[in-house]
């Protein structure tokens, strides 16, 4: 599907893939297309073993406005009967899964947030691993403004993120954020002046992690994932087993080697 995507846009540069929400003039919102692009783009950065760290971005002048409500309306429309509600239902799980397969992806995803991140952008950049933003960004759980609840995965991970209380409060008044607050809450890392100095800072921060070693990154992002709703028991449990992999990698060795040479190690994945 690479060669056809229409409203994403995907760029591969060495260890490092960029992917661009692509509908500016609609101010990144998302249609029906929108969903198997993205997933279908971020199923190609977990199995590309060139490519380490991933870059969530949007063009023009903001991440994303969200649904496409035009654009989408043959969701919400039909009968009432069981079939019409089951079809809405598997829509929307299918939806839902293009949010999961980038918290699944197994290479770490960083977006990058300028302007309006709204609704499903929201949904989107919960499910990323690192979360940077322009001065301009502005945050919103905007579902509660016009009837719906969001549904896409925001009230499922950003309690996670900025805890209970924020993640309700975005929930139950549609507000917008701004930045500032987004920091303070633990939203997003940082923040920079514009939306150019945003995607430099990301880049920047891929090539930093593309320079460890790969597989103990994704063993890391692995583990992480794993041990949310786990004990902590549990979760020592699973990261020693796991470990116990990654010490017999090539990696390791490398490393060993690399410091008794006193040089950089030149990590392969292996």
């Amino acid at each position: 599907m690479a060669g056809s995507y229409t409203v994403i846009a995907f760029e591969k540069k060495g260890r490092v893939a960029e992917v661009f929400l692509n509908r500016p003039e609609k101010s990144n919102a998302m249609n029906p297309e929108f969903w198997p692009q993205i997933r279908d783009a971020f199923e190609k950065i977990g199995q590309d073993p060139e490519i380490r760290v991933a870059i969530l971005a949007g063009n023009g002048k903001h991440f994303s406005a969200g649904l496409d409500l035009v654009a989408s309306a043959s969701i919400f429309k039909g009968g009432e009967g069981f079939a019409e509600m089951d079809s809405m239902f598997h829509v929307v799980l299918e939806m839902q899964e293009s949010a999961t397969v980038i918290e699944e992806c197994k290479k770490p995803v960083i977006a990058a947030v300028h302007g309006a991140c709204i609704g499903g952008g929201l949904d989107l950049i919960a499910a990323c691993d690192i979360r940077l933003a322009s001065r301009d960004a502005r945050f919103s759980l905007r579902e509660a403004r016009i009837g719906m609840i969001a549904d896409l995965g925001s009230l499922n991970r950003l309690p996670a993120i900025i805890g209970q209380g924020h993640t309700r409060e975005l929930a139950f008044t549609g507000k917008d954020i701004d930045a500032e607050r987004a920091l303070r809450i633990g939203l997003i890392n940082d923040i920079y002046p514009d939306r150019e100095s945003c995607l430099a800072a990301a880049r920047a921060l891929a090539e930093e992690i593309a320079a460890a070693a790969p597989l103990a990154v994704q063993g890391a992002k692995e583990t992480l994932n794993y041990c949310r709703n786990k004990s902590v028991r549990d979760g020592l449990e699973y990261v020693a087993a796991r470990n116990c992999l990654a010490l017999k990698s090539a990696d390791v060795a490398e490393s060993v080697m690399a410091f008794m040479q006193k040089r950089k190690p030149e990590f392969k994945g292996k």
